[in-house]
């Protein structure tokens, strides 16, 4: 399992249990255990929190990758443009030196 699939998979729980959260909640509303207002503001609270991890995963994420990434000594898109930039001033010193 490659990690584009565990992030697949998770991000697809996140949406099955918020999913399982709202018909909870409506189901109580429908019961009168609790208000419509109250509903809404456990769904609100629990949507914003729910945000929050996954952010937070996100960030986690990103910083698990940058350091795997780090570690392979692969260039960075920075060092590429850079010897793009030096191959290029290198060939138009070339095609003047061809010139004279």
């Amino acid at each position: 399992m490659n990690l584009s699939n565990i992030v697949r998979r998770a991000l697809f729980a996140g949406l099955g249990a918020q999913e399982r959260v709202r018909e909870f909640i409506d189901e109580l509303v429908k019961r009168g255990e609790l208000s419509k207002s109250q509903g809404a503001k456990i769904v609100k609270d629990w949507a914003e929190k729910a945000d929050k991890r996954k952010e937070k995963f996100s960030r986690g994420l990103s910083e698990i990758v940058a350091k795997a990434l780090e570690k392979m000594n692969l260039p960075t898109k920075n060092d590429i443009q850079e010897l793009h930039k030096k191959v290029d001033t290198l060939s138009k010193r070339l095609e003047g030196e061809k010139k004279n």
